[in-house]
């Protein structure tokens, strides 16, 4: 059974950064691509960015609009962990992020394992 962990969550204010981390259990477990999503108090979840773990796009990273230039997704192969570096963070940005391993499909969407969440607040 495959378990991922979060850390990193906290409370920081406008412009400040974070950084989270997601851990995954499992010695054979080989991810074909790690994620980032987010929910805001009454909104649906959100993509927020995504790295390919294998095979021929090994590495490249995907973001959504609202992020890209201030988040940075990278990975830890060997500890089979991906971050996520925040900065520039803005009130907006104040949601539970969940991490999301093994796509099944869409890697902006569709996701065989998830974290329980980790509480990120930007106040401003």
């Amino acid at each position: 059974q495959v378990q991922l962990v979060e850390s990193g969550g906290g409370l920081v204010q406008a412009g400040g950064s974070l950084r989270l981390s997601c851990a995954a259990s499992g010695r054979t477990f080989s991810p074909n691509a790690m994620a980032w999503f987010r929910q805001a108090p009454g909104k649906e979840r959100e993509f927020v960015a995504a790295i390919s773990w294998r095979g021929l796009s090994a590495g490249m990273q995907y973001y959504a609009d609202s992020v890209k230039g201030r988040f940075t997704i990278s990975r830890d192969n060997a500890k089979i962990t991906v971050y996520l570096q925040m900065n520039s963070l803005k009130p907006e940005d104040t949601a539970v992020y969940y991490c999301a391993a093994d796509s099944s499909g869409s890697l902006y969407r569709d996701y065989n394992y998830w974290g329980q969440g980790t509480q990120v607040t930007v106040s401003s």
